[in-house]
């Protein structure tokens, strides 16, 4: 795979569409009270803020997705708090600073606290937690069916000792909790003449890691090595415990009972080395080493008695287990040299390895008939060997150039080994890709407040691994800056083209990202902030399928342009008041036509079949917009009242199942002192 093509266009990707997912939200409050002095006690000084209120939410429309995209509810909350304490001389008793932030504590399905305590030269301590209380109702799977309404819950520990001294110490703890109900499915007696029953899944997942490590700074050479462990176990129990007649109701296949166990355990044991040099003023060196050793262990226990329409009864037991191993190793040594103040050259060799084997057993019992067992092993290697040059030259203050080139080889090995009557098939496979980049570009500042960047990579690649993957692609973008005063625009393009052409099968795909974000603050009183973005893209694959028994070669074709938009703009209203409002908006308009709603499934029957060649056309449009308005006003110097208002919604236009709207609101109260 090709590295920095492919990392700026996931960054690209994931900016545009995390503006989907994290719209500006109308709470908490950030306008200030006041200017904070504390109050002062036992030699430390306190300052304490917070807001508490009220919010409020009306929905119309899909309660299930409105959750599972916002989830705000009514009641009361802690909005907001920060609590700080300072020694005013700097030699406190038990420590010198304490701060303390929490948000949305109480009833906020996000909330979130920090602590941080230290004491000069001796320790500094830091502590997160967060719980999001996340809700999917499964609709667009299985009729809802694949249900979940989990809480996750996250907390991470750091202890350093001795933080400013040549010698620290590090001490780590991080746990990470997710449990809750939730249902899924399962299928008896075959995939035509069955039927699918729903499951109560109680969901319990935990991970631990636990860290110890030092770092020491040496003559300008400075060396950190981390040690961690790593228990994650899974004991998701699946049930149904009363006798139910299916998904279809009009067949006589039932489910008395059954119960399943799928116990997943697991360990990870690392070792995290970093080695840094940059004393010499003509180069720095930096080279990094990773090792993670991980062991996973499985069972899957189940029980069942149905019934099929023949008449005849399943009483059967079913006994899957098994492990795995993925040891992965990662090293890189990073060299930078300063010939001349105005040029820089950059090295960097890197290695990484990653081996998974493991097998399992799978056993089934009829208490009525027969039993029989099967053993399988896999092994799957991938070795990825890379260097890269880059070069970069400032022939002027207002004009630079760079270049570079990379080199990866990977080479891929896999071994399919199963036993099924005590006769063994293996089959093993091996490919080898060498992928070669070349970049280039230009950095120009014609005038002192306008910044221009050019840029434009190439990449060719022999045998890649997926007919997905980058084989011949190139990737051209530039970025505009200008600022004078508190105005300041930026706009972004970038265009990446990837062709993938084997003998079975083909793929190429198109992707442009357009950008322009302003901030402007003509006045003391007056602020505005505007972003807009654009990603298209198109792909054409190759897909077979069968079709009435007939094997159908076809092609898929997926088209998708993401429009992101954000307005706000913020007013100070005399010394006591403050009114912002803002606007938000995504919308995938597909390839610009307006298909009409698809027909509603109804439970129990059979779907329309698809002609041969309908799946070559994909799209999907749809829009999420929120608009906010949010008004604050200073009661007096350690009191403001705070209300606002914000509306979501969703609309699809293809299913239309899950749009819906909400109102939502809030008011509150700061205190400060």
């Amino acid at each position: 795979m090709r590295l920095r093509s492919l990392y700026r266009f996931a960054a690209a990707t994931f900016l545009v569409m995390s503006a989907a997912v994290a719209q500006p939200v109308v709470a908490p409050t950030n306008a200030p009270i006041q200017t904070i002095r504390g109050e002062d006690f036992g030699g430390y000084n306190f300052t304490n803020t917070f807001e508490t209120g009220y919010r409020f939410r009306s929905v119309g429309g899909d309660l299930g997705k409105y959750r599972s995209d916002v989830n705000f509810g009514n009641g009361l909350r802690l909005l907001s708090g920060n609590l700080t304490a300072h020694s005013k001389e700097g030699r406190g008793k038990y420590f010198d600073e304490l701060l303390l932030n929490t948000q949305g504590l109480g009833n906020d399905p996000y909330q979130y606290s920090s602590l941080r305590v230290g004491k000069n030269k001796l320790y500094k301590y830091d502590f997160t937690w967060r719980l999001n209380e996340y809700f999917n109702p499964g609709l667009t799977l299985a009729s809802g069916q694949h249900f979940r309404d989990t809480t996750k819950a996250l907390a991470d520990h750091n202890f350093v000792l001795l933080p400013q001294s040549p010698f620290k110490v590090f001490l780590g703890y991080s746990r990470v909790s997710q449990t809750g109900p939730g249902l899924s499915t399962v299928n008896f007696f075959g995939a035509t003449r069955g039927d699918e029953f729903p499951l109560f899944a109680d969901i319990q997942r935990r991970q631990n890691e636990y860290r110890l490590g030092f770092e020491a700074s040496v003559f300008g050479v400075k060396l950190s090595v981390l040690r961690a462990w790593e228990f994650f176990k899974d004991d998701t129990r699946k049930t149904s415990p009363f006798l139910q007649a299916g998904n279809n109701p009009g067949d006589d296949n039932t489910l008395s009972s059954l119960r399943r166990d799928e116990p997943y355990h697991g360990s990870t044991r690392s070792w995290r080395v970093n080695l840094l040099s940059d004393r010499s003023k003509w180069m720095t060196v930096n080279g990094r080493f990773t090792y993670a050793g991980t062991r996973r262990d499985f069972i899957f226990d189940e029980s069942s008695v149905a019934s099929q329409r023949s008449g005849g009864a399943l009483n059967r037991q079913v006994l899957v287990f098994g492990n795995g191993r993925r040891p992965v190793t990662a090293g890189s040594l990073t060299l930078v040299f300063f010939p001349t103040e105005r040029l820089t050259v950059t090295n960097h060799t890197a290695i990484h390895s990653t081996r998974i084997d493991g097998d399992g057993s799978y056993s089934e019992l009829d208490n009525s008939t027969l039993a029989f067992s099967t053993l399988e092993f896999q092994y799957l290697g991938i070795r990825t060997l890379s260097n890269a040059t880059d070069i970069n030259f400032r022939l002027t203050e207002k004009l630079g150039l760079f270049t570079g080139y990379q080199y990866a080889n990977r080479r891929i090995r896999s071994v399919e080994q199963t036993a099924f009557d005590n006769q063994p098939e293996r089959t093993e496979y091996a490919q080898t890709n060498q992928l070669h980049t070349g970049r280039f570009g230009i950095r120009v500042q014609p005038v002192k407040a306008l910044r221009v960047v050019l840029d434009g990579e190439i990449g060719r690649a022999d045998r890649p691994i997926y007919p997905t993957s980058e084989k011949n692609y190139h990737a051209i973008g530039g970025r505009v800056q200008y600022k004078k005063g508190s105005f300041l625009v930026t706009a972004l393009a970038r265009t990446n083209y990837n062709t993938n052409s084997v003998s079975l099968s083909y793929h190429s795909s198109r992707s442009r990202v357009y950008s322009a974000d302003v901030a402007w603050g003509p006045r003391p009183w007056l602020s505005f902030d505007a972003s807009y973005s654009k990603l298209h893209l198109d792909t054409l694959t190759g897909i077979a399928y069968f079709y009435n028994s007939d094997l159908v070669n076809d092609r898929s074709r997926y088209i998708s342009n993401i429009h992101t938009g954000y307005f706000g703009s913020r007013f100070v209203l005399g010394p006591r008041a403050e009114f912002s409002v803002g606007y938000s908006r995504v919308q995938d308009t597909g390839d610009g036509r307006r298909p009409g709603p698809a027909a509603p499934y109804i439970l129990g029957t059979t779907p329309a079949p698809i002609e041969p060649g309908t799946l070559g056309f994909t799209t999907y449009p749809l829009a999420f917009d929120s608009p906010l308005a949010r008004f604050s006003f200073r009661v007096n110097k350690s009191i403001r009242w705070n209300a606002g208002y914000q509306h979501y919604r969703y609309a699809e236009e293809l299913i239309r199942q899950q749009n819906y709207r909400a109102h939502t609101g809030f008011t509150s109260l700061s205190w400060a002192f």
